[in-house]
């Protein structure tokens, strides 16, 4: 047995007979001390932390190598030279030596390991604090072995830059108590630089691109559209009907009141160097995240939040040509015609347009990411290998395109039904 302590964490590394070991991660509590008790059987020796009256056992028991629930295990993957910048060749384009794999919210509540931080430490504490964030990142890729690491964070982190103040309140989700309503309001918002208002950053993204490299894969760096970034600003939270943000554009369209209109482009510039800041930093592709793509039509699409969203990503491959930038439109499948010119690298499907048809849509020529139902995660392991495979097939065969979901990770998934996901995609040559 060996117990490594980190940062508030313990680490135990069982060794079972035959040579089997068994890793996992436990949060330590933060207001009682720990104590130790260990147990041994013939077959295995168990550390146990206590904390209060409560026994959280470390390990599973389990014997069976493909059962991950609620465990903490080094994959088998990421072996090959290529598997490095997979991903990244894979956003750009090319034919590749198979089909990799990442999926939204991989670090995310589904992982016990995951829950062991957020249940009691709050969102931006845990987005916020490089030692929380770099490990939260790395849980899923150090259990399953996915094609990227993606920095653990939230498209609404950059918006104290605009002196936009927000919150995350468990229940709710994000809160912000900025009002946007007018054009003076627009033009009144103060400018900060990144290393004042998001220092963290910097040194989070630094150092998962040492650990990336080490587990020889790709750092996966993200933001939010303007249009969503705006939508969430206006409504101050999560929003059914989006009305107060469809009354502005209305407002705009008419000459009213020109608050959208500035917003977005203030939002498309601030958002672009943001994606710039976190290249520069150590990200490797560039997801672009149009979360409320579903509350528009395509006419408003088209008028508002496509050209905010094309300005965006033209400051970023105007200053760094060679990082591949991904967009995604969820709930957009059904204009994806209009999405042909944004002037990124790879278009990322939802869940809801079928691959093939997509491809129809897009054309041969523009790479596509995506687009499994992440419900088909609670299947089981031949339905979801079955997936996979038709997935991968009506996206040109193995190598074509970037696997992913056509929406994140949704809490309650077994953790076991991620790695078959995996597995299967690593796995999978068309035959």
């Amino acid at each position: 047995m060996r117990i490594i302590t980190y940062f508030g964490l313990v680490h135990t590394i069982t060794t079972i007979q035959k040579g089997f070991v068994v890793s996992a991660w436990v949060v330590r509590s933060l207001e009682q001390p720990s104590r130790t008790t260990t147990t041994t059987t013939s077959s295995t020796t168990t550390t146990t932390r206590l904390w209060s009256s409560v026994a959280v056992p470390t390990t599973a028991a389990a014997t069976d190598e493909s059962v991950v629930r609620g465990t903490v295990k080094d994959h088998s993957h990421c072996n090959e030279p290529g598997d490095r910048d997979i991903l990244v060749r894979a956003a750009r384009g090319e034919k590749v030596e198979r089909t990799p794999v990442w999926m939204m919210r991989q670090a995310g509540r589904y992982m016990a390991a995951f829950r062991a931080y957020s249940d009691k430490i709050p969102f931006r504490e845990r987005s916020e604090t490089p030692d929380y964030a770099v490990e939260l990142s790395l849980q899923c890729h150090r259990a399953y072995g996915m094609d990227g690491i993606i920095m653990f964070s939230d498209i609404l982190t950059p918006l104290p830059v605009m002196g936009i103040d927000f919150d995350v309140v468990k229940g709710v989700g994000p809160v912000i108590t900025t009002s946007i309503r007018s054009e003076d309001d627009v033009n009144n918002l103060p400018l900060y630089t990144f290393d004042e208002k998001v220092p963290f950053i910097s040194e989070i993204l630094q150092r998962l691109r040492k650990e990336a490299e080490t587990a020889n894969t790709s750092l996966i760096g993200f933001v939010g559209a303007p249009f969503t970034l705006a939508s969430y600003t206006i409504e101050g939270k999560s929003s059914k009907h989006c009305l107060r943000t469809k009354k502005l554009l209305m407002a705009d369209e008419t000459g009213d009141n020109k608050c959208m209109s500035v917003f977005l482009d203030k939002l498309a510039e601030m958002i672009g160097n943001y994606a710039c800041h976190q290249i520069e930093n150590g990200a490797e592709v560039i997801q672009v995240f149009e979360s409320w793509a579903h509350q528009i039509s395509p006419y408003w699409f088209s008028a508002y939040a496509k050209p905010a969203a094309k300005k965006a990503i033209a400051i970023i491959k105007e200053k760094h040509p060679n990082i591949p930038v991904i967009y995604f439109a969820n709930g957009g499948s059904s204009y994806l015609e209009l999405q042909r010119d944004m002037g990124c690298d790879m278009i990322c499907l939802d869940w809801a347009v079928d691959m093939e048809q997509a491809r129809k849509i897009l054309g041969p020529e523009l790479p596509v990411s995506g687009n499994l139902d992440p419900s088909v995660l609670f299947g089981t392991k031949e339905q979801i290998e079955h997936a996979v495979r038709d997935c991968i097939d009506k996206a040109g065969g193995p190598g074509s395109h970037l696997l992913n979901l056509g929406h994140g990770v949704m809490q309650g998934t077994p953790e076991e039904a991620v790695k078959w996901l995996v597995d299967e995609a690593k796995r999978y040559n068309g035959a």
